[in-house]
């Protein structure tokens, strides 16, 4: 893959979509749940996690474009997820409560990787 305008202007679009998706998640979320765990951090992730795991097993039997490629997994699913607000959050729970603190890194590493293994298997089994 190269650096180019056509590459560039996947990953651009597809991360403003990414990112507006994610304030309205953030924001819909903190409407409706406690603060005490981070729920819309975990959300996205889980989310996210979710359709790049589809995305990549349909991906090995279907061959989208680079442009389509780098729109949906680089810039939309990376402006999504969030990794950095993740390890800020769970700092900050360690020095408030660390209980919520395990609770909030335990459910993102397992709830993300679950929901990629979830995703990855929907497309196996649909695809047989």
């Amino acid at each position: 893959m190269t650096f180019n305008l056509t590459n560039a202007t996947a990953v651009a679009l597809g991360g403003t979509i990414g990112a507006l998706a994610r304030f309205y998640i953030y924001t819909l979320v903190a409407r409706y749940f406690p603060h005490e765990i981070p729920i819309a951090t975990l959300s996205v992730n889980i989310i996210g996690s979710l359709i790049i795991g589809f995305l990549s097993a349909l991906f090995l039997h279907y061959h989208p474009s680079d442009f389509l490629r780098l729109f949906i997994v680089t810039g939309f699913l990376g402006a999504l997820t969030t990794y950095s607000t993740f390890a800020l959050e769970s700092y900050m729970l360690l020095n408030s409560n660390s209980t919520y603190a395990i609770l909030n890194i335990v459910l993102n590493l397992f709830g993300s990787i679950s929901a990629v293994m979830v995703g990855f298997k929907l497309v196996q089994q649909f695809i047989k």
